[in-house]
């Protein structure tokens, strides 16, 4: 059995150099897995550090030697501290849980280390006989390395001193000045090509559904990566495990007075996921059997949904009363696309393991291109869907973003929903209530 030491809302990554050398899928480490990792001798390198004894507090002057071990792990490709284990023989020699204490660690991590590593968990696995017990201490890759460690000198306890550790296989060392403006500039880099990606994969998915449009639409286009995208070796999504997304994201509670989503309306296709480029696609696109669809569940955890958010945006009313030349988007469907599309995000990322952050980025376009975005809103429960003739009528929306956390639950998905929403139609002149 295996059992938390860290009451804090944070997950372990489900993906490590123990799953990677024993070959086992994506998941939860347990105590079989370090057992037989260290009775295979697994060596220590960059992302795996042995330690017989439990963290202990700073003594004489010296660093913060957990905090200097951690931040160390996050400024260079993340990893495990397992406690424990001899680091020479990797002889498991266990340690007392009733010793273990995951609140003095995160604050001397807190105390320690800047920026602060939030996503770091403790763990504490004991065999199923209950004689033996580990500590895993897991540390992610840090989007925002390079993190400094602070403490102070031993001739001169007054003046704080700071270093920026990082792990070269498996020794730690100091970055030199050089080294730490590189790590600035990767941490730019980073999130300048986080943005880049999220474009390219909205500039595809336009090109797709775009291209095979018929007549002038409003779509609603989403992307959904993250932070820490699963890597190639990780097993791939198999097309049962699509199916299960799928399912379990479009069987989710939902009030009865709100209208079927781009879901419900790719269930007579999603028995029948289509491979693509290291991705799976369901998508109704072409059909001309309703509204076009289009949904891709990547292997590394990225989700894209695309829907047509003009097909029947009137329903029964004359499409004459729609202004010349413009693109009708129903602000009830572009609602249930928003939830549909958070449900999907977040049951991917279980099902990959994708244990990071989710970054979502939605926008509305037309597929001209050029046509005025025309929103049709519902009173009376959406029994009678209108025109809204004092909104906006832009031609072009900007993207909106959030964030979804690997712990975040149905509020937390509920929340990202709306977020997107009323950021997309606030952009209309409309502020929408839930």
């Amino acid at each position: 059995m295996s059992v938390a030491a860290s009451t804090l809302p944070v997950m372990a990554r489900s993906w490590t150099r123990l799953h990677e050398h024993l070959g086992a899928a994506p998941g939860p480490l347990d105590f079989d897995m370090v057992q037989r990792a260290a009775a295979d001798t697994l060596e220590e390198s960059d992302d795996l550090d042995w330690k017989e004894q439990l963290p202990q507090p700073p003594r004489d002057g010296r660093w913060n030697e957990l905090a200097k071990d951690v931040a160390a792990m996050a400024n260079t490709r993340g990893g495990l501290l397992i406690f424990g284990v001899q680091d020479k023989t990797c002889h498991l020699t266990g340690i007392d849980p009733g010793q273990v204490s995951p609140q003095q660690y995160h604050q001397w991590i807190r105390n320690h280390v800047q920026p602060y590593l939030p996503d770091v968990t403790f763990t504490t696995l004991t065999s199923p006989d209950g004689t033996k017990s580990v500590l895993v201490c897991d540390v992610p890759a840090s989007p925002m390395a390079p993190h400094h460690v602070y403490g102070t000198a031993q001739k001169d306890k007054d003046q704080q001193a700071a270093v920026v550790p990082y792990r070269d296989k498996d020794q730690t060392g100091w970055m030199a000045e050089h080294q730490i403006e590189r790590a600035y500039r990767d941490r730019f880099t980073r999130t300048e090509r986080a943005d880049e990606e999220a474009e390219r994969l909205l500039r595809q998915t336009r090109e797709t559904v775009f291209t095979q449009q018929a007549q002038p639409a409003a779509w609603f286009l989403a992307i959904a990566r993250p932070e820490r995208p699963l890597p190639r070796t990780a097993p791939r999504l198999t097309r049962d495990d699509t199916r299960t997304v799928l399912h379990t994201a479009r069987s989710r509670p939902q009030p009865s007075h709100r209208p079927p989503g781009p879901l419900a309306d790719l269930q007579i296709v999603s028995n029948n996921p289509r491979t693509g480029l290291r991705r799976w696609v369901v998508q109704t696109l072409g059909r001309r059997l309703g509204r076009d669809i289009h949904a891709e569940l990547h292997h590394d955890g990225t989700t894209v949904l695309a829907a047509d958010l003009s097909w029947n945006a009137l329903r029964d009313r004359a499409l004459q009363e729609a202004p010349e030349s413009s693109c009708l988007l129903s602000q009830d469907y572009t609602l249930a696309c928003c939830e549909d599309f958070t449900a999907l995000a977040r049951e991917l990322a279980r099902r990959t393991g994708a244990d990071s952050a989710l970054h979502m980025t939605a926008t509305v376009a037309s597929s001209t291109g050029t046509s005025p975005l025309t929103s049709v809103i519902s009173e009376h429960g959406g029994a009678f869907p209108d025109i809204a003739y004092d909104a906006r009528r832009p031609t072009r929306i900007q993207p909106v973003t959030t964030s979804l956390p690997p712990s975040g639950g149905d509020p937390a998905r509920d929340e990202a929903a709306h977020e997107l929403f009323t950021d997309l139609m606030n952009q209309f002149g409309l502020d929408p209530q839930p």
